[in-house]
C-alpha cells in the first residue's frame, strides 16, 4: 500500500512499523487488554502506571510521534492507553515466551533476551529515566523542552544514558514497538482512536471482504476503515 502526502519523518516512522505488524497481529490473538468505554482521552485513568511514570510516558512517545498535519500524534492516537492496558495482559508479565534464566545479547529473532518482563522493564525505566534527567539537566523528562527531551531520547536508542537496571537501547526499543503497536493497533485495544492512523495510509481496517479492490491498483479505497468492534 502506498502511503501519499506522509512527510518524510513520519514516512519512514511507517515504512519501520511494518516491520512491527506481527507483533500486533500477535497481540491481537493473545488476550491483549480491551479498551473500556471511555470520553475523551483525558478522561482515561491509568490501571498500571503511577502518576509520575504516567506523566513520562506520555511525554516519551508524544515525541516518538508529535502532532503534524500529517495526522495524529501518538496521545491523540491513544498510544499512552494501549500501553498501559497492555501492563495488565498475559504479554506484559512475559507469559507468552520463556522467561528463565540465563539471559543472553543475542539478535532479534531469538526473542525476548531481558530478565525483566515489560510492565516491570517499564517501572525500572521510568523511573531511572527520571533519575538521569534530574542529575543531568536538573529537571525530571516531561519537564523538559522538546529539543532536550528528542537529544534524551536519541541517548537511550543510541545506548549512552544510563537508567539503572534497563539498558538503554532495551528500554527504547520496547517503548518505540509497544508505541508503534500502540498507534496502528485495532481501536478495540485501546489505541489509534477514531482510525485516524488507518485513515492516514488508507488502510482499510478489519473488513471481511474488499478482494475487489486488490488489484486496483493507484486508486484511492473510498469506504473508510472498520474496527473488529
Amino acid at each position: 500500500m502506498k502511503v501519499i502526502g506522509i512527510s518524510p519523518h513520519r514516512r519512514n516512522f511507517l515504512r519501520k512499523a511494518v516491520s512491527a505488524a506481527p507483533a500486533v497481529a500477535l497481540l491481537a490473538g493473545a488476550g491483549v487488554g480491551v479498551a473500556a468505554s471511555v470520553g475523551p482521552a483525558e478522561a482515561y485513568r491509568p490501571s498500571y502506571f503511577n502518576e509520575s511514570e504516567w506523566t513520562t510516558l506520555k511525554a516519551l512517545v508524544e515525541r516518538l510521534i508529535p502532532p503534524n498535519a500529517d495526522g495524529p500524534s501518538a496521545l491523540e492516537a491513544g498510544v499512552h492507553e494501549f500501553i498501559d492496558l497492555q501492563m495488565n495482559t498475559p504479554y506484559a508479565y512475559g507469559k507468552l515466551w520463556f522467561m528463565q534464566a540465563p539471559f543472553v545479547p543475542s539478535s532479534p529473532e531469538f526473542g525476548y533476551q531481558f530478565h525483566m518482563a515489560p510492565r516491570d522493564l517499564y517501572r525500572s525505566a521510568l523511573a531511572g529515566l527520571n533519575q538521569a534527567t534530574q542529575h543531568k539537566l536538573g529537571k525530571v523528562f516531561s519537564a523538559l523542552d522538546a529539543a532536550q527531551q528528542d537529544a534524551i531520547i536519541g541517548e537511550l536508542e543510541k545506548g549512552t544514558l544510563a537508567i539503572g537496571e534497563v539498558p538503554p537501547a532495551t528500554f527504547f526499543g520496547q517503548l518505540l514497538q509497544n508505541t508503534r503497536e500502540g498507534y496502528f493497533s485495532d481501536p478495540v485495544h485501546g489505541g489509534n482512536k477514531d482510525m485516524a492512523a488507518w485513515k492516514m495510509i488508507n488502510f482499510p481496517g478489519a473488513r471481511g471482504d474488499y478482494m475487489d479492490w486488490v488489484e486496483q491498483y493507484g486508486k484511492h479505497y473510498p469506504l473508510p476503515p472498520a474496527s473488529i468492534a
